[in-house]
């Protein structure tokens, strides 16, 4: 009995096993709640099989026991099972876990708890916790972080997971960790999601990883940068009906994105779809898909049809003053885009074109860029077609840069840019949707030399290559 245990003061490996199987059921917790003192108490001079045990002990008699969970708390029990777990010479994964286990079941009891197990936490020993390279560990570390910003205090605590001395170091060696062990639970994607879309602190976190051992690629990006963009950008892919963009995270997005092209080695055709596992590479990738969806939100008074991929449904009141998209489109995004897009090689159906058109004088790209991954002319083309719905302003920024041309050339089949023709031709049915300019510019293209390809001919145009520039270009073929 737990009496005979207490009154003695006797314990070995076989009684806290045959404690810790009893409390695997509920009426087992309720029969042991008497050991969970005595458990605390022991715990200081636990050495390691014995004090894994007890906290294996303790996770289970917290589990879902009000009263056991209450009692911890008055008991002071955060604070002991946190001093026990560090108190060793090096943290093992399965203590860390346990402990992190029984802080997480107690934090459930109520805004108390879990501001219990915040003071006993924050900021010393949840750096600790997140240094254990472990993916067992990071869970439960995780799950214990998000359960404690929430609630009534759960603000506050946000903000103090946000303070640039105290609280984002520990998410620092969070999102290392994590990209370390390649780990993808929802409670660090929504954690690190929280952060730095709803509460601002993306481009704080993202400078602060510039000093963590995440393989630098040489253009400032590292593996750390990667996956934390890798992860906002499968959250707001994922559940946009759940998030709003602010500005500032879209410009900082914007910004990445920029600093990353223009670092960036175009020379080298990419292989693969993101993530690549070049850092520079999944950094602008996954910037374009952040931007491809930011984007995409409808405006309220549209009663046209939606973006493919209209991830962002939100009215422009539930985003401030500004949808983020016409901050985007105000800092240039538009003509950045077209330039990147201009100074690619054409698409492969048409080089394949040009080649057979012109036999032994092959056309020369030496001085074009290449893809760096599978899909990047998609997801420029992607973006544009998305800031081109509905607006006007768009459209017409489009043509005044020489735009329309350009455009054109991407309704094609494209080698190692999946569904680039879709997009290519939405974009284009957005350019000239109720813009009688654009439309004019279409129908006067001149035809000399024309390449007819299967894509574009069902459009009613055909390539053509330019006598003066060499260049190859779209024209109306009726």
């Amino acid at each position: 009995s737990t009496a005979m245990w207490r009154d003695e003061g006797v314990e070995d490996e076989e009684t806290l096993s045959a404690f810790l199987e009893a409390s695997k059921t509920r009426e087992g917790r309720a029969a042991l709640s008497d050991a969970l003192a005595d458990t605390l108490h022991l715990l200081p001079a636990s050495p390691a099989p014995l004090l894994l045990l007890r906290l294996r002990l303790l996770r289970n008699l917290l589990a879902g026991d009000a009263l056991n969970q209450g009692t911890f708390v008055l008991l002071s029990g955060p604070a002991a099972v946190v001093s026990a777990a560090l108190s060793l010479p090096a943290l093992s994964p399965d203590l860390a876990r346990a402990a992190l286990q029984a802080l997480g079941n107690a934090a459930l009891g109520g805004d108390r708890h879990r501001e219990a197990v915040w003071d006993a936490l924050f900021p010393g020993a949840l750096r600790e916790f997140a240094r254990v390279r472990d993916a067992g560990v990071l869970d439960p570390l995780c799950m214990v972080l998000d359960t404690c910003c929430s609630g009534d205090g759960g603000r506050g605590r946000v903000e103090e997971l946000c303070h640039e001395d105290l609280g984002l170091p520990v998410l620092v060696e969070l999102v290392a960790t994590a990209s370390r062990l390649g780990h993808k639970e929802e409670w660090l994607e929504w954690l690190l999601f929280k952060i730095c879309v709803e509460e601002e602190k993306f481009e704080a976190l993202f400078a602060a990883l510039d000093s963590t051992d995440g393989g630098e690629s040489g253009n400032g990006f590292n593996a750390n940068h990667a996956f934390l963009m890798g992860t906002l950008s499968k959250c707001l892919t994922e559940r946009p009906e759940e998030v709003s963009v602010s500005n500032s995270f879209a410009l900082h997005v914007f910004n990445i994105q920029k600093h990353a092209a223009e670092t960036l080695d175009f020379t080298c055709r990419g292989s693969s779809e993101l993530p690549t596992g070049l850092p520079g590479i999944d950094v602008i990738g996954y910037s374009l898909v952040l931007l491809k969806d930011i984007c995409a939100w409808e405006p309220s008074s549209s009663e046209t049809e939606a973006p493919v991929d209209s991830l962002l449904q939100a009215e422009p009141s539930s985003l401030g003053t500004e949808p983020p998209v016409d901050s985007l489109l105000q800092a240039g995004l538009v003509k950045r885009l077209l330039k990147y897009l201009g100074e690619l090689e054409p698409p492969s159906t048409i080089r394949k074109a040009m080649a057979k058109e012109q036999g032994d004088q092959q056309p020369a790209f030496a001085t074009a860029k290449v893809c760096p991954y599978n899909g990047y002319r998609r997801d420029l083309v992607a973006v544009i077609a998305n800031c081109l719905h509905g607006r006007k302003q768009v459209q017409d920024e489009v043509r005044q840069l020489n735009g329309i041309m350009l455009l054109l050339q991407q309704c094609v089949i494209d080698e190692g840019n999946a569904y680039l023709r879709e997009w290519g031709l939405l974009a284009v049915k957005y350019l000239l949707e109720e813009n009688e300019e654009n439309q004019k510019e279409v129908s006067e293209l001149q035809m000399q030399e024309p390449i007819l390809t299967p894509e574009v001919a069902e459009l009613g145009l055909r390539v053509e290559i330019d006598k003066k520039t060499g260049h190859p270009k779209l024209v109306n073929s009726s």
